[in-house]
């Protein structure tokens, strides 16, 4: 059967653990020691990414790269059904795991403290949540591990290439505050308006001269009688 190539561990990066579900190995968030060491749907979330500490060929401590804690065995048992969990780091062969690899490009993962038992999925679950344990080895497909390096996102990168891929636009112009309109000057003063005279009433049409005393009328004396006859 032809090898598959297996990731190469390199210290002070951060890898996912999943299993043959998709599922990875998360912690549960919390500060506490002792939170729970579970199966998740992968959402590139920090405590669903590990690191691994080498401490001797093939056997590192695993950290959680989300809570700062250490993959531990609760109580440090080495019996089947032993759950995992977090732990501050305490140099202790409780945490401290071989990693086995496999000819398929996966591996298993052993406690040191019992190394004839892997890391296994209580009661096989492929769900959410599940816990995890160790178990003596059955080369079963819930104690087998792709580990896979995390890859940073890189927004800028790929933003750069995209315009190099795009032509340049041209630079836009930069916008001016277009000044208000200046206001209309004022009209030259206007003349001094003229002072506004009352207009004199028009003069009474002189009275006509008087008029020529009316001669006296004299009654005109009957004529006299003609004048008796002559004489």
């Amino acid at each position: 059967m032809k090898k598959v190539a297996q990731t190469v561990i390199v210290a002070d990066r951060f890898y996912m653990i999943a299993n043959a579900s998709g599922k990875v190995i998360e912690g549960v968030e919390g500060e506490a020691n002792g939170a729970a060491i579970q199966l998740g749907v992968y959402a590139r979330k920090p405590n669903q990414e590990w690191s691994f500490i080498r401490v001797g060929e093939g056997v590192y401590r695993i950290k959680n790269r989300g809570t700062g804690k250490m993959m531990d065995l609760m109580m440090g048992g080495s019996a089947d059904g032993t759950w995992l969990h977090q732990w501050e780091d305490a140099n202790g062969s409780s945490q401290m795991w071989i990693v086995e690899p496999t000819n398929d490009g996966q591996v298993k993962i052993k406690a040191q403290l019992a190394p004839a038992k892997c890391v296994d999925v209580v009661n096989m679950s492929t769900e959410a949540g599940a816990r995890l344990q160790i178990w003596q080895d059955v080369n079963g497909e819930n104690q087998l591990w792709k580990i896979t390096e995390v890859t940073e996102k890189k927004p800028r990168a790929r933003k750069a290439a995209a315009e190099a891929e795009t032509p340049a636009a041209e630079a836009p112009k930069k916008r001016t505050r277009k000044p208000a309109a200046k206001k209309e000057e004022a009209p030259a003063a206007a003349e001094t308006p003229k002072k506004r005279t009352r207009k004199p009433a028009a003069k009474k049409e002189e009275a006509p001269a008087a008029a020529e005393a009316p001669k006296k009328r004299t009654r005109k004396p009957a004529a006299k009688k003609a004048e008796k006859a002559a004489e």
